[in-house]
């Protein structure tokens, strides 16, 4: 059963899920130092464990509260579709890896899904304090100002990204990653290898860079993204160029005047 709310109603609660999330950045920016932390797997993974924990408990009860009837996707690493109806997907600490070895880019992260549709995204980024928002027919911003893709049509000129959506990647998955930094280095200006997939996201939404693309069908990292990318003028597809879905095995978004070279660019690599 298809699940419908009006435009003004997901924007009313924009405000309340902005909260939550900023709530969330207050306790994972506590949390942070500029030195890394963990020298060992074990202890990375539970300094990655850590941060989840603390934040989790201040979103899901805000965000659940704030849509009756919604639920919870629990595994921020799961890909696919979704069963029907109204879902939370959260990432506490999007871009956890580089929170717990002192660097700067990471955030708190918090989508509603709508019968596999993002409908409302905040990207919350707690060191600069900035707050990227989206609600699907309503634009994308930055605190307050709206965003817009870049206008540019040459992908020689382009700058873009790509990277893992996990560890533990597949083999051929990162061969794949491999060959496709090789043909856009070929192809265009300047390729940058980083994670997590939200914060190149919101480059391109923001114009200041072109295109991202990722083989992964991994959510929470391609949701919030998604929607910002969309609703600031740019293109989001999979490499075969149809329309992304979450069930899509692979992602692409782009400026509109340099998609098609993009997707060409990408799409023979298998």
């Amino acid at each position: 059963m298809t699940t419908t709310m009006p435009f003004h109603a997901d924007k009313t609660l924009l405000s309340d899920v902005a909260t939550a999330v900023k709530t969330a950045g207050v306790a994972l920016r506590d949390r942070y130092t500029p030195h890394a932390r963990g020298v060992s797997m074990r202890g990375i993974a539970e300094e990655t464990h850590a941060n989840d924990e603390a934040v989790l408990d201040l979103l899901r009860a805000p965000l659940l509260r704030a849509r009756p009837g919604s639920r919870w996707a629990e595994d921020e690493l799961a890909g696919g579709p979704l069963p029907a109806g109204e879902w939370w997907v959260v990432d506490p600490a999007e871009g956890n890896i580089n929170h717990v070895h002192g660097m700067e880019d990471w955030a708190v992260t918090a989508t509603l899904v709508r019968d596999n549709r993002p409908v409302l995204t905040v990207v919350h980024l707690p060191l600069t304090g900035d707050t990227y928002t989206a609600v699907a027919g309503g634009g994308a911003h930055l605190n307050d100002r709206p965003l817009q893709v870049s206008a540019k049509t040459d992908l020689g000129a382009a700058l873009t990204g790509t990277g893992q959506a996990k560890p533990g990647e597949d083999e051929r998955t990162f061969r794949r990653i491999g060959d496709s930094v090789t043909a856009m280095l070929i192809n265009g200006l300047v390729v940058r290898v980083s994670v997590p997939a939200t914060t190149q996201l919101i480059h391109v939404a923001a114009g200041r860079t072109d295109a991202f693309w990722q083989f992964s069908d991994v959510r929470s990292g391609l949701l919030a993204g998604a929607l910002l990318v969309s609703e600031a003028g740019g293109t989001v597809t999979d490499l075969a160029g149809a329309p992304w879905t979450t069930g899509s095995p692979d992602f692409l978004a782009a400026a509109p005047g340099i998609h098609a070279a993009a997707l060409k660019a990408l799409s023979p690599i298998a």
